[in-house]
């Protein structure tokens, strides 16, 4: 997966999963913010996979209309419905023997998520207008930016479906959890650019770089990217020094203390009050160990090798 740049640990760990499980046909779930790169590690299971000579097919659940999302993803037969002027294959149909990544999965209305849930159980395909099932070999990886258990319990997202998407979740870690991979993903992109662009790379001097490693990335990699791009354009062949960086970059907020804490005299036992919030926030989640890591802010990786770590019981 050598198009996938880092050497963070929490980064690395996920690499190192999605390689396994790129062996394999079983159903992944891509966790991480807008940006993080989602696609990216899909693709890349892919290609390593047994099924990287079949096609690989996307669908960002977020821009297709209600009233179309289940002809797009099974397909309809020609008078199925109004509209319907010919037959149309779905894109899981067009998937078989490769793989059909599900963008956005959170963003599927409720009476899509039970006829997924049936192809994923069973393999079977119902496509519109036509009375017999088919049956498709299709790899599904779904990529969500939401907190999916959370919204099981709100009712907005079938439980069923969700436990049987999170058989492998992989959550790749935001940029500001990445720091540490900030400059490597700089210089692969610049470098890249400039050859697109046919400009000559620019230089980051020390004070811009302390100042980039500053910014809170909240766009993260897609985000380092467009910046990556912008500069070059404006400073090509040049020095880049802060008084260069957008607006954004000047604005620095000022960490705040935890409210309602106050660190006493006599001091505090750190590893045991991180043992308690992590019991809390397994507790408040039922056991749920990526929502108890957002909770904490930490990444699932980070939670799991805590929890081994001070022998937490589940």
């Amino acid at each position: 997966m050598s198009n996938l740049l880092g050497n963070s640990g929490e980064f690395c760990t996920v690499i190192r999963a999605a390689r396994l499980v790129a062996m394999t046909d079983v159903t992944v779930l891509i966790e991480g913010e807008s940006g993080t790169g989602k696609e990216l590690l899909a693709q890349s299971i892919h290609q390593h996979s047994p099924r990287a000579q079949g096609a690989f097919i996307t669908i960002n659940c977020a821009a297709l209309p209600e009233s179309l999302a289940e002809s797009e993803l099974f397909g309809h037969r020609k008078g199925a419905f109004t509209g319907a002027v010919a037959d149309q294959q779905g894109r899981i149909q067009a998937a078989n023997g490769g793989t059909l990544f599900l963008d956005e999965i959170g963003e599927f209305p409720l009476s899509i998520q039970a006829k997924l849930l049936r192809f994923l159980e069973m393999g079977e395909c119902q496509v519109i207008g036509q009375s017999r099932v088919e049956h498709v070999d299709t790899r599904i990886i779904a990529a969500t930016n939401r907190d999916l258990y959370a919204e099981t319990q709100q009712g907005k997202f079938r439980q069923d479906l969700y436990y049987r998407l999170n058989i492998v979740p992989l959550e790749l870690p935001p940029l500001r959890k990445r720091l540490d991979d900030l400059e490597m993903l700089l210089q692969a992109f610049t470098k890249e650019l400039a050859k697109r662009h046919k400009l000559s790379e620019p230089h980051y001097n020390k004070a811009t770089l302390k100042r980039l490693h500053r910014y809170k990335w909240p766009g993260n990699i897609r985000e380092l990217r467009n910046f990556s791009e912008r500069m070059l354009i404006f400073f090509s062949g040049k020095s880049i020094e802060p008084t260069h960086l957008p607006r954004q970059f000047h604005f620095e907020k000022t960490a705040k203390s935890a409210e309602g804490f106050s660190l006493p005299e006599s001091g505090i036992n750190l590893e045991a009050l991180e043992i308690q919030m992590i019991r809390q926030a397994l507790d408040k989640t039922y056991g749920n160990r990526s929502q108890a890591a957002r909770l904490l802010g930490l990444t699932r990786d980070t939670l799991l090798y805590r929890i081994k770590k001070h022998a937490i019981e589940i």
